[in-house]
């Protein structure tokens, strides 16, 4: 549970740091590195293949670590829309809607909230999703296995 309180605590603070320049693309994998991510998840994880793309809807960065221990991950993802594109907020609130049991998180970002691993989300009992709205970004962070 120290780790799980101390990797969310590190992953808020290196976001927070990052989306204040969202405006230009961010590299996922350059906010949360592979040794961050081993403290995190409290054990060693295997190389990343991130992904950094530009498309119709926007910029996307994507960046999973797996553990090469045990079936822990931590998932990174942040949309940055274009002009256009559906709207971050709109995106938010699709993800918390039809009845889906979330926790709102005051003071991050626009919107943010956190959804764990209950029936009504649609995700198994040891995942925990962090979705945060900061401007033009969607940001998307999932721990599992912990």
């Amino acid at each position: 549970m120290r780790t799980k309180c101390y990797g969310v605590s590190l992953l808020i603070s290196l976001l927070s740091i990052s989306l204040l320049a969202a405006e230009k693309p961010i590299d996922i994998s350059a906010v949360v590195s592979k040794t961050e991510a081993e403290k995190i998840l409290g054990e060693p994880v295997r190389n990343p293949t991130p992904l950094n793309v530009n498309g119709k809807d926007g910029y996307y960065s994507k960046c999973n670590y797996y553990s090469s221990k045990s079936v822990r991950s931590l998932l990174l993802r942040v949309r940055q829309a274009s002009e256009g594109s559906v709207d971050p907020q709109t995106e938010f609130d699709q993800v918390t809607g039809n009845g889906v049991k979330f926790k709102t998180i005051d003071g991050l970002g626009e919107k943010a909230a956190v959804l764990n691993g209950v029936p009504e989300n649609g995700l198994p009992q040891n995942v925990i999703m962090l979705y945060v709205v900061k401007g033009q970004s969607f940001v998307t962070i999932g721990v599992g296995g912990i």
